[in-house]
């Protein structure tokens, strides 16, 4: 039932954010400011607040995030061989294996955990979401200077540490990281803006997702679309499952990096395959059709983890 009561509000509020875009409720000029605030200032604003009011030391356990990372760079690898072995082309091959491993956890992840697992787990999933994030951007980012088409590493270097060290997500996760450390106290008033802003993240992260949905492309490499999100929503969350267990991990410990897993493919797949020259079709194609599956896989995994 708590199962139900977590997934079935989040992505009607995805469905209701694609149905007011269908009936011109929002403009399509306003997704992309909508975006960037949340992006930009909600949602870092919610983590920096979380992590740095909670006790680092109570809430990090190292174990969890060594496999939470070595299972995205085991899916990474399998994707990669996956590609090859299907002859997928030289320009689609490293959309599709960023495709397959990289996670919205800022819009989709986090707030899985945060209405499954209350304000301990959200936290717990801020300090490793900080740490997946770098490998993901860093694998995508490989991926496609790799396989973009006549596109040298030298010229996307400047890209490449954008994507990284520029992710609003992930510093203001680092930075909450750091004042978690030290002790540092965040002021009374700062901390109450910092509230005020993190209330507006998750919803109108949940509502951007939906008014970008898009179905007109998820008949283009359909199979192709169809392995990368079993990659990302089976694969990579039951590599993680199997090591967590093999470790003998608790659920309510490894919950949150697993959840971070299984989180469908991040929305700026799509403008970094359309800056990096990929195949930007294929990952609306491969976003769009994991984000509404993932309601279904979401629902399994957290059943097969309670």
């Amino acid at each position: 039932m708590q199962i139900a009561s977590t997934i079935i509000p989040i992505f009607a509020i995805v469905i209701i954010g694609w149905l007011i875009r269908l009936k011109g409720f929002v403009p399509p000029e306003f997704l992309g400011p909508a975006n960037r605030l949340v992006f930009y200032i909600a949602i870092p604003a919610m983590i920096f607040r979380s992590v740095s009011k909670a006790s680092f030391r109570a809430q990090f356990n190292l174990t969890v995030l060594l496999i939470t990372l070595s299972s995205l760079v085991a899916v990474f690898a399998l994707s990669w061989i996956a590609g090859k072995t299907a002859k997928i082309g030289r320009k689609n091959l490293g959309t599709y294996i960023q495709s397959s491993i990289h996670g919205n956890l800022g819009y989709i992840g986090l707030a899985v955990v945060y209405y499954y697992m209350g304000q301990e787990g959200f936290v717990k999933a801020g300090i490793i979401g900080g740490f997946v994030m770098i490998l993901q951007n860093f694998l995508a980012v490989a991926a496609l200077v790799l396989y973009g088409k006549d596109v040298p590493f030298r010229e996307n270097r400047l890209f490449f540490v954008q994507k990284i060290f520029g992710n609003p997500v992930i510093l203001s996760a680092m930075a909450g990281i750091f004042f978690s450390v030290a002790e540092i106290p965040v002021p009374e008033v700062i901390g109450r803006i910092l509230d005020i802003l993190g209330d507006l993240a998750l919803p109108m992260a949940l509502l951007v997702i939906g008014a970008s949905l898009s179905f007109e492309v998820m008949r283009l490499s359909i199979f192709a679309v169809i392995s990368t999100n079993f990659f990302k929503l089976m694969l990579l969350p039951c590599m993680g499952f199997i090591l967590y267990g093999v470790y003998g991990i608790p659920p309510n410990e490894y919950l949150p990096g697993l959840i971070l897993l299984a989180s469908p493919t991040a929305t700026i797949a799509y403008i970094m395959a359309k800056e990096m020259n990929g195949d930007a079709d294929f990952a609306v194609a491969a976003i769009s059709s994991s984000t509404l599956i993932s309601a279904v896989t979401f629902s399994f995994w957290l059943n097969v983890a309670s």
